[in-house]
């Protein structure tokens, strides 16, 4: 790189130089500071775009910049806030990053706080509605594919359990816990006062794919010829061996819907599917063998030298294995009820255990 491009690529930084401070003026002028977020709502995972003020003691607002020009210089920049949240990691320019798990913030919303570094005792933290519209709500999983020639495992059981809980930003939230083998559940929020359409959660237990046939033997290779005058030719090669059948699919899982005994029609919101899976692809067929040699051409009874024998043909390679068949589905979703209390389990995140008891609580 030349020194030229090098200059300028310094002078269109957008960082401040590790030298650049505030004002100490404009420090004790200023009161307070703005978080200003983008949106009113964030999304768990989401970017929260943000911008940052400096209240002054007249009222007045000043900016704190996210770029840096050398030539005109921001009177404030981030570089000169602190900014920390138990609920999301903050990003260099200035925007934070949203904790993805939706119940980590259930209850407290994403806290942001900034605290200006040249006077520690101005701060400000702010609290940002969790929203769920943007969460996803279909889910597919699927059984282990098969080994060589083996059939799928059959797809994983899946349990989901509903309920219309009260949190501090929502009088109705929908709360599904969705609960794969033995894994940790995982849950899906959704604010309940606009009733789900049927089937908005999907949940999927297809079975495993077959394997893949085993590959066909290779031929045997033709023995080669025997020199002499005649030279023999070169015996042919064996046929390869037909790839083998490939393993068939997985049937489907069960998935298991378990609602409240007082909201049984809440289950119709869960479309949970069956399907089995794709067999497998059948085996290739092995190579053929290759021919053997011809023999090499002697010397006649007058000395004169005799042709030699022609290869023999190469074996013809083995047909592919057949595709292994499609597993079957799985049975029908299966509707539990139970008392609403006891719908989610004995043992559950702390998160979810306050959410409960502000149910209990409700008159």
């Amino acid at each position: 790189m030349t020194p030229f491009v090098v200059l300028l690529l310094v002078g269109c930084s957008h960082r401040p130089p590790e030298d650049f401070a505030p004002d100490p003026g404009l420090v004790a002028q200023i009161r307070d500071i703005r978080i200003v977020t983008a949106y009113a709502r964030a999304c768990p995972g989401a970017t929260i775009p943000a911008t940052y003020e400096a209240v002054l003691t007249d009222g007045s607002r000043v900016p704190f910049s996210r770029s840096y020009d050398k030539k005109h210089p921001p009177r404030l920049h981030v570089v000169f806030l602190d900014r920390e949240s138990p609920d999301a990691v903050s990003q260099e320019g200035g925007d934070w990053v949203a904790e993805r798990d939706p119940l980590a913030t259930v209850s407290t919303g994403f806290r942001l706080t900034a605290t200006l570094r040249a006077n520690s005792s101005i701060r400000n933290t702010i609290v940002v509605p969790p929203d769920y519209h943007c969460m996803p709500h279909t889910f597919v999983f699927s059984g282990e594919p098969g080994g060589a020639g083996e059939a799928g495992a059959p797809g994983p059981d899946a349990t989901v359990r509903l309920g219309v809980l009260r949190s501090p930003f929502y009088d109705k939230l929908l709360v599904a816990s969705i609960q794969v083998g033995l894994a940790q559940p995982f849950y899906v929020l959704q604010d309940a006062s606009a009733v789900p359409p049927a089937d908005w959660l999907v949940i999927e237990s297809r079975g495993g794919r077959g394997g893949t046939g085993v590959t066909g033997t290779k031929g045997t290779d033709g023995s080669a010829g025997a020199a002499g005058c005649p030279a023999q030719a070169g015996a042919p090669g064996g046929n390869g061996g037909n790839g083998g059948a490939g393993g068939s699919g997985g049937h489907g899982g069960r998935v298991t819907v378990i609602v409240p005994l007082d909201n049984p029609f809440l289950a119709g919101i869960v479309a949970g599917r069956s399907p089995g899976g794709g067999g497998g692809s059948g085996g290739p067929g092995g190579a053929g063998g290759k021919g053997g040699k011809g023999g090499q051409g002697a010397p006649d009874a007058t000395n004169r030298r005799c042709p030699d024998a022609v290869d023999g043909a190469p074996g013809q390679a083995g047909s592919a294995g057949p595709t292994g068949s499609e597993g079957g589905p799985g049975p029908r979703t299966i509707v539990v009820t139970a008392p609403a209390r006891e719908i989610f389990g004995v043992q559950v995140p702390p998160e979810l255990s306050s959410l409960l008891e502000r149910l209990q609580r409700r008159p």
